[in-house]
């Protein structure tokens, strides 16, 4: 029999990490002009996605998991772009009774369903909607390592993002 991988989780949002919104102008985010690419789908914001980052993201030690409101889209629209594999999907409860509850403690409403889901693993969780308020709930009620990473809307993950995730995930 083998033991489970204990290898850590790395939960990774779509919206804003992956897909850039882009810089803000005037109080108006702007949006490159022009055609889709081929194989943009009709999603004009997916020819956002580096595939550069694909790599990157599948060189660093941990597994993959995505943590987004894409669910199973993301395995088969996003990932193909950024060519990994199919990944574990985040299922995320129907509780909007306890999402309200955290929303108004100033909590993002992933945060509780991503500790559970951990179950005491390392984890580092990418997303552009990341404050303090869900650092201090996980340090309160994780029992293991975890890295919240902020990624900024406008640039999406960047090398410096991945830079240190990568060495986050090494030092454990």
């Amino acid at each position: 029999m083998t033991a489970p991988d204990a290898s850590p989780l790395l939960f990774l949002d779509v919206d804003g990490p992956l897909i850039p919104f882009g810089p803000r102008t005037g109080g108006h985010r702007t949006y490159p002009q022009g055609p889709l690419p081929p194989g943009a789908g009709t999603h004009p914001l997916l020819a956002r996605i580096d595939p550069a980052l694909g790599p990157l993201l599948g060189a660093l030690p941990c597994v993959l998991v995505w943590a987004t409101t894409w669910a199973d889209e993301a395995n088969t629209v996003v990932a193909p772009r950024l060519g990994l594999p199919v990944l574990d999907v985040v299922a995320w409860p129907d509780a909007p009774e306890q999402e309200e509850r955290d929303t108004l403690a100033g909590r993002h409403w992933k945060t509780r369903t991503l500790v559970n889901r951990a179950a005491g693993r390392a984890f580092v969780w990418v997303d552009d909607e990341i404050g303090e308020a869900d650092r201090r709930w996980v340090a309160a009620h994780h029992g293991g390592p975890a890295l919240l990473h902020r990624v900024d809307p406008a640039l999406g993950l960047t090398g410096d993002d991945l830079r240190l995730i990568g060495a986050w995930l090494r030092s454990l």
